[in-house]
């Protein structure tokens, strides 16, 4: 972008410009971008127009990644599930009947007991053989030993599941996590919002276009972008200095101030652009 103009530098208080010197504008463009390829859905500017901060520019069509961030969203909250579910134990109504079978165990226990503790009374009285005895003891032990293993049943299904299948569990809803974040990611990037105020330059592709991803779609010159350019003979350059005032003149207008805000130290003979009276015009 360059349109001739001259440039007045002010020395101290002196209203009337001391020197004139020949410059452009120049432009730094704003080009906005989808970085996923994509078909062009809604162009919601036009070339020529002011946007704000936070305007839609366009959006890419975007059926697709939904369904994927749908999907990633699905598979997460079952990998979630899964763990709390691990990290539960066993459903009431399934310790209840552990409780129930607990409760049998030990009833038949107390029964083996008694039947034991009486046949120890009777073999000293001689009334019963050693093999009944014998018969009382094995009742006994088993019914003991039954009881400690329903015990134990109901205090494993009381905890959840062991360590390392409740790590694996969060390692997967971690991973899961994180996929649904990048195709929530992705899919936010179809659609483009104007991240400054500016003017829409350009529109580089309009609606039913493919996009490739990375490519701009449409150039904003924000006003801070707008930026003067002019040249001095080298023997001048020690009198200038940052932040010096300065007045800029154009045809049709009337001088706007301005200041210096920065000095090449390169030496350059001509300007880097040719100036024309016609309007390039933009490749397609």
């Amino acid at each position: 972008m360059g349109v001739c103009l001259m440039v007045f530098l002010i020395s101290g208080c002196v209203e009337k410009p001391s020197k004139t010197y020949q410059g452009y504008v120049e432009g730094e463009f704003v080009y906005v971008a989808a970085p996923i390829a994509g078909r062009l859905d809604v162009l919601q500017v036009e070339r020529g127009s002011q946007v704000k901060k936070g305007d839609l520019l366009f959006k890419l069509e975007a059926d697709y990644r939904k369904d994927v961030a749908q999907e990633a969203l699905n598979r997460q909250n079952q990998t979630i599930h899964a763990l709390a579910n691990l990290k539960k134990g066993k459903r009431p109504s399934e310790i209840q009947s552990i409780e129930a079978r607990l409760k049998k165990a030990k009833e038949g226990l107390k029964l083996a007991k008694l039947e034991y503790t009486r046949r120890n009374r009777l073999i000293k009285k001689q009334f019963i053989s050693e093999e009944q005895l014998d018969r009382a003891r094995t009742e006994y032990k088993q019914q003991l030993q039954q009881v400690q293993e329903i015990t134990a049943q109901i205090d494993t299904a009381r905890l959840g599941a062991r360590t390392d299948k409740i790590k694996a569990a969060q390692a997967e809803v971690k991973a899961t996590q994180a996929r649904f974040a990048q195709a929530r990611w992705s899919l936010g990037q179809m659609t483009q919002y104007a991240k400054a105020d500016g003017l829409v330059f350009d529109i580089l592709y309009y609606p039913g276009e493919w996009v490739p991803a990375g490519r701009p779609i449409v150039s904003i010159l924000p006003p801070e972008n707008i930026k003067i350019r002019f040249f001095i003979p080298e023997r001048k350059v020690g009198t200038l200095s940052l932040g010096q005032k300065v007045f800029v003149s154009f045809d049709g207008g009337r001088p706007l101030p301005a200041k210096i805000a920065f000095i090449s130290p390169r030496t350059q003979y001509t300007p880097p652009v040719s100036m024309t009276r016609s309007r390039p015009q933009r490749p397609r």
